[in-house]
């Protein structure tokens, strides 16, 4: 019997869940996407990315309380956006770290909104991780 987040059963679903080879989890990181990366502006986000050549895609959200000053709304922005990226990897960058900084108002958004915004930036953030490379 396969056990709760074991994914051999189902190749398909490996590919959509997020583990933590697939999230930036130390201070460090997200402090060395912010200083060494390029961004890449929308309306509710800034996106900082940083090519890490041959790693695995990664990604990093911070929404603080001046973004939304309810955990359960900064909670809600970090669930979608981790939903958006789960579900369309292939439209970032391959082999970077992706950090999402949320700004004012997206704590309103819907998980529609998030993605529009998303797929809004995908040139632009193309363009930002070939020129952190190259």
């Amino acid at each position: 019997m396969a056990r709760h987040g074991d994914n051999s059963q189902d190749p398909e679903r490996a590919v959509r869940t997020l583990g933590p080879g697939d999230r930036i989890r130390k201070r460090y990181e997200y402090l060395q996407a912010q200083s060494l990366g390029r961004r890449v502006h929308t309306p509710h986000f800034l996106v900082m990315l940083l090519p890490r050549p041959g790693e695995k895609l990664r990604l990093g959200i911070t929404v603080t309380r001046k973004a939304s000053s309810s955990a359960v709304a900064r909670n809600r922005v970090k669930r979608l956006v981790r939903e958006v990226f789960r579900n369309n990897r292939d439209r970032f960058p391959t082999g970077c770290d992706v950090v999402f900084i949320a700004r004012r108002g997206a704590d309103a958004l819907s998980l529609d909104e998030v993605l529009a915004e998303v797929l809004g930036a995908e040139r632009a953030m193309r363009a930002a991780a070939r020129k952190v490379a190259g």
